[in-house]
């Protein structure tokens, strides 16, 4: 029997190119998507050629009842979910003076009530069959901060507590709960930034490069293999050096 992987946001960016990977794995996919439905069909599309147990799933994750029934509606497609990746999220650069209380709670419904809500029913059907891989991805900004980006680095950080706290408690219930917390990658997150900017960045990286959704998939697929059975509660920061 395949696989089952659910991963939230996966229409652009980093998401789409762990679907593709996972796909190449011979994974049922589940793409979770909100408002790029267009990306989302292409990517199904692209998928088909790999395996023809793909499909999306549209949810907003910052409301607990879609982000339930993105979950319910892949277990009744698939019947488990062996791999779940909390990929989904927002960003938003301002100063923290002028962050507003709507920003704020929107910023944490999104990027940790979404992973909470997720997981918690994914969990279910993992406890029953005591096996199961989460992987949340976080930032560099929730490991070191980000001056005008107080709300996204204080959710992001958020996602590392979770992580730990839950890796504890499922551990011995044979579901392993991982983090990636991505330096900054070239993804349309980023496009808002001028190439002053992106310039500054490579240069702050020992690599000397932007990472590339790729980079991050690599991490996400070694956590959901055989080969990190014994490795939970971590987390891992593909950053080319930039956060040491």
């Amino acid at each position: 029997m395949n696989k089952t992987v659910v991963i939230t946001g996966a229409s652009r960016g980093i998401g789409r190119q762990t679907a593709i990977d996972f796909a190449k794995l011979g994974y049922n996919v589940v793409v979770g998507y909100n408002r790029d439905e267009k990306n989302a069909l292409n990517l199904i599309k692209e998928l088909r050629c790999f395996n023809s147990n793909i499909i999306c799933l549209k949810a907003d994750i910052s409301i607990d009842s879609e982000a339930r029934g993105l979950i319910l509606s892949a277990i009744d497609e698939f019947g488990h979910i062996d791999v779940l990746v909390n990929n989904a999220g927002i960003s938003q650069q301002k100063l923290f003076s002028d962050i507003t209380k709507l920003e704020w709670d929107k910023m944490f419904n999104t990027n940790i009530g979404g992973c909470f809500a997720c997981t918690q029913e994914a969990v279910k059907d993992m406890l029953k069959r005591k096996n199961g891989k989460i992987i949340n991805i976080s930032s560099i900004w929730g490991i070191s901060g980000a001056a005008c980006e107080v709300h996204y680095s204080a959710s992001k950080a958020a996602i590392i507590g979770f992580t730990r706290s839950l890796a504890k408690e499922l551990g011995p219930s044979g579901i392993q709960v991982n983090c990636v917390a991505p330096g900054v990658v070239n993804t349309d997150m980023n496009k808002h930034l001028s190439s002053d900017s992106i310039n500054d960045l490579i240069d702050q990286t020992p690599m000397q490069r932007l990472g590339t959704p790729e980079d991050i998939s690599n991490a996400i697929l070694f956590l959901s293999s055989e080969k990190s059975d014994f490795i939970t509660g971590q987390v891992i920061s593909p950053n080319g050096g930039f956060v040491i």
